[in-house]
């Protein structure tokens, strides 16, 4: 039981699963921002709802790529190519699939109270995002242009802006504009990771951008993506949306400017782009950390 259970955590990605609570934080700052305060309970209910909703996707992303075939023919890196547990236990996919499709459950659950206390006005959000975690594998993937934005949608306006709609019960232009940042941010953060995936993917049938308009031209719709968000932090500080503080979040932009300049000399050349993947996961989750704390201090 102990082993299994060590299995499905690990098909889960836990390395990778920061991602969704920063995203959370992100709004919460939004939320405090506009609020001063916010409800405990609240909060720790949409920080829950978010992470299930990330082991969702990894844990269903996981089952279907082992079911397809993929896991068994694409160059497993430290960021992209899945975690490996279930070519190497093939026995686990089943238990696999039932955790995802419980935490997947477990989101619904709680977006339904969230919608009974806050109002319908989530229900769009929600219904989104599940879509988004069903459909990503084995259909988003068939579109480049889904599968650009899909990602950055599901951490970016779906996390933030559902997080400080559920804190304050409106919409508000901060959170807005506050989730456009990883918006950005984590679509590019998958963009990138496709790279050393192209010949896999291109084998089980998926069409994201490096596959579809190549490599190069990819590689500079990623240099666009990755400095965007410091583009929104500058003129949400400018224009007095954001408090100046928010501006700790352009701390990370030297290193954004190496991986928009790396990324599109290199693209052609997996062993050069493996230090851009580790920089890039080091942007977007300092970013985010960052502007975050900006936003609440």
């Amino acid at each position: 039981m102990t082993s299994r259970l060590s299995q499905v955590v690990a098909t889960a990605r836990p390395n990778f699963m920061v991602l969704s609570p920063l995203c959370v934080l992100l709004g919460i700052a939004a939320a405090i921002h506009q609020t001063g305060s916010i409800a405990p309970g609240l909060t720790i209910l949409v920080l829950l709802g978010g992470t299930l909703a990330h082991a969702a996707v990894n844990l269903l992303n996981e089952y279907e790529d082992f079911r397809s075939g993929l896991d068994s023919i694409t160059l497993r890196t430290p960021f992209s190519g899945g975690s490996g547990t279930l070519p190497a236990h093939p026995d686990a996919a089943a238990a696999t699939l039932l955790a995802g499709v419980a935490c997947l459950v477990a989101t619904a659950g709680i977006g339904l109270y969230v919608a009974w206390v806050r109002g319908a006005g989530i229900v769009p959000l929600g219904l989104l995002g599940l879509v988004i975690v069903v459909a990503y594998t084995r259909w988003i993937t068939r579109s480049p242009l889904l599968c650009l934005l899909a990602p950055g949608v599901g951490f970016g306006p779906l996390m933030v802006i559902g997080t400080a709609y559920v804190l304050t019960g409106r919409y508000d232009s901060i959170a807005v504009l506050a989730s456009l940042v990883p918006f950005f941010l984590v679509s590019d953060l998958l963009l990138i990771n496709q790279f050393p995936d192209v010949e896999a993917d291109r084998q089980i049938g998926r069409r994201h951008l490096p596959i579809v308009i190549g490599r190069v031209a990819s590689a500079r719709i990623y240099a666009a993506f990755v400095l965007a968000p410091f583009a929104v932090i500058g003129a949400g500080c400018a224009s007095g949306v954001f408090p100046m503080m928010a501006a700790l979040g352009l701390l990370a932009l030297p290193a954004a400017v190496i991986l928009a300049t790396q990324v599109t000399r290199r693209a052609q050349d997996d062993q050069a782009l493996m230090p851009m993947l580790g920089l890039n996961v080091a942007v977007v989750l300092g970013t985010i950390l960052l502007f975050a704390l900006g936003l609440m201090l």
